[in-house]
């Protein structure tokens, strides 16, 4: 329990993150932007040509609102849009570091073209679109268009241009970074509810139970401030970790977890509901399918059973259900994210499974306080004559038939990987992803990159999976350029857009829109993208009932009410319920009810199980290279390895000590912060460390990658990574 640790300790302890990230905050752009250094700020200003652009941040998937202020055309500052839901005037760290990419003296400026001898050389644009145009021909001509891939961290833009880019070729092999995020979690969240995600109503909530997921080191400002409201609330926040993370702050329970059992957790909490009689009986004869089943399994979930799988102890266990029915239905599992089940351990899927049910049995979903399911925009039906479908893609993609459980919207990169190895995958896109050192094993992705005939990125820097490319794009930072409209969805309805707040400061990068545009020409499929940006935004807007130039000027725009009301949901699942049993599961190789599952690897003797996070201030590798934020982790040592200090003391580690750790598939050595806030058996790692690119001098060399020490796999069912499925040992380096 966090009673253990007080609020002031606590505080202690993250200080210097807490500094670190203010020290981001106040560093907006460049040297050359930033004249206030030299106390010359307000008079530059002063004098200066201001002007002001709303936008939408890159720091993240989240895509915050922010304003940015130029003068005389550089970014001066940038601040959160209050009238944008997830940042209500306010960004983070992040935001305020990733801006200066723009800036970065290290990225990239001009198309490249790789030698034999793995060396890049300057190559024009219509160069390098022909000449990627007769690799992609080639390809299709031998081994048809199934044989091309995209695999993309969806952004406004490219999550319409890259897919219909590939679709206008004939594949359908277009993958999300899904498989190493969040795959397993919404596929198992949409095989219960029939939704792919949902929220907690925290303004009306008594109690809340997070699984791994710390919106003090990495979400967005709204969901922090909710967090923040209700712990002044003195509601009861349950963190469930290994790791007492930055949201512990504001949490009254810590739950120090074995890392990959929480599913063992919520199936000892579901058999205290039922056996107990706690559960809510109208909820589940009816508004569910599939119960008695369930229950059946349930029986032998008990907390003294939990106890020996997750070490939690069987009291805490009964407890806390016992406090969530109280509470209920104002209390609910949060759904989490990447960290605890998004795509981590060999029950990922049915851990997610698990939390929806646990929230099933407290009648919690659609209620005040609860576990809500509310509905998302989209854009209506635009002119095809203008806007012309593209072909349906005869074959299917790769991997489907293998993991049919991963949602159509992502699909599983790795199975487009392992079709490389096997020699089938033949060409590579990929659009603002980093896929080569944060997807899955590095040396598996350049072994498969490696038997490509054709890897193509398009990117702003020079990234490790850019340096396995044949050719790479140069992308404009997203301040430097118009995007398709952001539609946010939830009680209410909004779309955003991103706007230039800054003109172009490298000439020869383009905007994903026209890359894809000229590539698609190259290819013999332009016809596909015969009008402009802006014609296209104009369109999506005016069929949610605004226009191109209202969501330009204002940023953020609120749409109509899609009239959310509390009450049970009407379940997008086949039966119209909520399902504790699922007979597609099943027909994929899966117990089709939702029950326990364990985890793949066991720490032997002295070993320690591995586990992975992001800091407040990074975005996975994205951020590395950017000067001030590597400077911050620099002097403040983010990237050493976190190790409990009971586990240090047995090794004869001290804090700061060079360690060196191994698993299966790698070694490496970092500094060492030993602490109280990890439970003795697990180390954990940040997870943007460890670059490799030569072309990154900042980032490179610095840290280690957590993925290089996890082997290669795939979750069954959808195909994940099984991202901390890994244990390690840990020595001091003697001097």
């Amino acid at each position: 329990m966090i009673d253990n640790l007080s609020r002031r300790t606590f505080l202690e302890g993250t200080a210097a993150v807490a500094v670190g990230g203010a020290a981001v905050a106040s560093a907006l752009a460049a040297d050359e932007v930033m004249a206030w250094a030299a106390g010359e700020g307000d008079a530059a200003a002063a004098s200066g040509t201001v002007r002001q652009a709303p936008s939408l941040c890159n720091g993240c998937s989240s895509k915050c609102g922010l304003v940015g202020t130029t003068v005389d055309g550089k970014l001066w500052t940038v601040e959160g849009a209050k009238d944008h839901p997830y940042s209500k005037g306010t960004i983070c760290g992040r935001g305020h570091g990733v801006v200066q990419m723009a800036y970065n003296d290290e990225r990239l400026t001009q198309p490249l073209k790789r030698a034999e001898d793995g060396t890049f050389a300057p190559i024009s644009w219509d160069d390098a679109c022909r000449e990627i145009a007769e690799k992609v021909n080639a390809i299709i001509a031998e081994s048809g268009p199934e044989a091309l891939c995209l695999i993309h961290d969806p952004r406004p833009s490219g999550k319409y241009y890259g897919p219909r880019f590939l679709n206008a070729l004939g594949s359908a092999n277009v993958y999300t970074h899904g498989a190493a995020c969040n795959a397993s979690k919404e596929s198992g969240i949409t095989y219960a509810v029939g939704a792919s995600n949902f929220s907690v109503d925290f303004g009306k909530a008594k109690m809340v139970m997070f699984i791994g997921r710390s919106y003090g080191d990495a979400i967005r400002p709204s969901s922090v401030q909710s967090l923040a409201s209700a712990a002044d609330a003195a509601k009861r926040i349950v963190v469930v970790d290994p790791r007492l993370s930055n949201s512990a702050i504001f949490a009254t329970d810590w739950v120090p977890i074995k890392p990959g059992t929480d599913i063992a957790l919520l199936m000892a909490m579901a058999n205290v509901l039922i056996e107990e009689d706690l559960y809510d009986h109208d909820f589940v004869e009816n508004y569910s399918i599939g119960f008695p089943e369930f229950a059946a399994q349930a029986v032998a979930c008990t907390p003294e059973w939990a106890e020996e799988i997750c070490e939690v102890p069987a009291d805490t266990i009964r407890e806390l259900a016992q406090a969530m029915a109280k509470a209920a239905p104002a209390a609910a599992v949060e759904p989490s994210w990447r960290a605890a089940f998004g795509c981590s351990y060999a029950n990922s899927f049915d851990t997610a499974r698990a939390v929806c049910a646990v929230n099933a049995l407290l009648g919690s979903w659609g209620q005040e306080g609860g576990a809500l399911l509310t509905s998302s925009p989209k854009a209506g039906d635009i002119d095809k004559t203008r806007f012309p479908s593209v072909p349906k893609p005869q074959a299917k993609r790769v991997g489907d038939a293998e993991y049919p459980l991963v949602l159509s919207g992502m699909g599983s990169n790795l199975a487009a990987l392992q079709a490389a190895l096997d020699g089938t995958m033949r060409g590579f896109f990929f659009y603002n992803s980093n896929a080569a050192q944060g997807y899955a094993n590095p040396k598996v992705w350049r072994e498969g990159l490696g038997k490509a005939d054709l890897v193509v990125t398009i990117d702003v820097q020079m990234s490790e999976t850019a340096v396995l490319s044949h050719y790479v794009l140069p992308e404009c930072t997203y301040i430097e350029r118009m995007e398709l409209p952001e539609f946010i969805g939830g009680k209410k309805h909004y779309v955003g857009l991103r706007t230039p707040i800054i003109d172009r400061v490298h000439p020869d990068t383009r905007s994903c829109d026209e890359i894809f545009t000229q590539l698609a020409q190259a290819c013999g499929v332009g016809e596909y993208f015969d009008f402009t940006l802006e014609e296209l935004a104009a369109a999506q807007l005016e069929s949610v009932g605004t226009t191109l130039e209202e969501v330009r000027t204002a940023g953020t725009v609120e749409l109509a009410d899609p009239g959310f009301a509390y009450g049970v949901p009407k379940f997008k699942t086949e039966s119209g319920k909520f399902e504790f049993s699922n007979a597609k599961v099943g027909e994929a190789g899966l117990n089709p009810v939702i029950g326990y599952v364990p985890r793949l690897v066991e720490a032997q003797g002295d070993e320690l199980y591995l586990i992975a996070g992001k800091q407040g201030i990074h975005s996975h590798t994205m951020t590395q290279n950017i000067a001030s934020m590597n400077a911050i982790s620099r002097e403040y040592d983010l990237e050493r390895l976190w190790m409990a200090a009971a586990d240090a003391e047995a090794r004869g580690i001290a804090d700061g000590d060079l360690v060196e750790m191994t698993s299966s598939e790698a070694t490496g050595q970092v500094r060492v912060r030993v602490t109280e806030r990890m439970r003795p058996g697990v180390v954990f790692m940040p997870s943007h460390y460890g670059g490799t690119s030569p072309y990154q001098t900042r980032a490179c060399g610095f840290g280690l990658n957590t993925m290089d020490f996890v082997p290669f796999r795939m979750e069954p069912g959808v195909g994940s990574a099984m991202s901390q499925e890994v244990a390690v040992t840990v020595r001091k380096v003697e001097a």
